[in-house]
């Protein structure tokens, strides 16, 4: 193959997997799934999925409002993306004590509304470990190494022995010179 059909060729193979990558965020360009729910203490989680139930692959902009007991009304609020992931947000502490009528929405593109009840607690504190009476090492025997190094050397000359063993026979074949025909 000469390298004009070589060059050709990568260039279709890099034209085709441009457009290959490009195809998934094409085919998302409907509604979302929200789902709300509380964190388990005084704020409120968001998990947006596209409608087919593929990951969310880019940034949307979710809108939070609550109501709560006694009438209490939050937002509304812009959601920002949690660290959890991709299509997860998090409000923080947010909510009073008590049952609230959450309501997330997402803007077209990609609209998308989901509403759920969510009972905010007051955040607990995690117990206060007891304390652990600290004691002395016992005494190793001499001569005996508590460490997992030992493997290091081991695992080297395995390594070496695979270079090698894929090296030798690229060095000792011969190319072979096509025939003139």
């Amino acid at each position: 193959m000469t390298r004009t059909w070589k060059a050709l060729a990568a260039l279709l193979a890099g034209l085709a997997l441009t457009l290959l990558a490009a195809v998934p965020a094409a085919a998302h360009t409907g509604k979302l799934k929200l789902t709300v729910a509380g964190d388990g203490a005084d704020g409120v989680t968001v998990q947006a999925v596209y409608a087919d139930g593929h990951r969310l692959d880019r940034l949307v902009r979710l809108t939070l409002t609550a109501t709560g007991p006694d009438g209490q009304r939050i937002g509304p609020l812009q959601l920002e993306p949690a660290a959890e992931g991709q299509g997860f947000y998090a409000t923080g502490p947010l909510l009073s004590p008590g049952r609230w009528r959450v309501t997330v929405t997402a803007p077209a593109p990609h609209a998308g509304e989901a509403s759920a009840q969510v009972q905010a607690r007051v955040a607990q504190s995690p117990p206060v470990p007891a304390p652990v009476a600290v004691t002395e090492p016992a005494p190793r025997a001499a001569g005996v190494d508590g460490g997992s190094t030992w493997w290091w050397p081991l695992g080297l000359a395995v390594l070496v022995l695979a270079a090698t063993a894929v090296a030798v026979p690229m060095l000792v074949t011969r190319r072979r010179r096509p025939e003139a025909g």
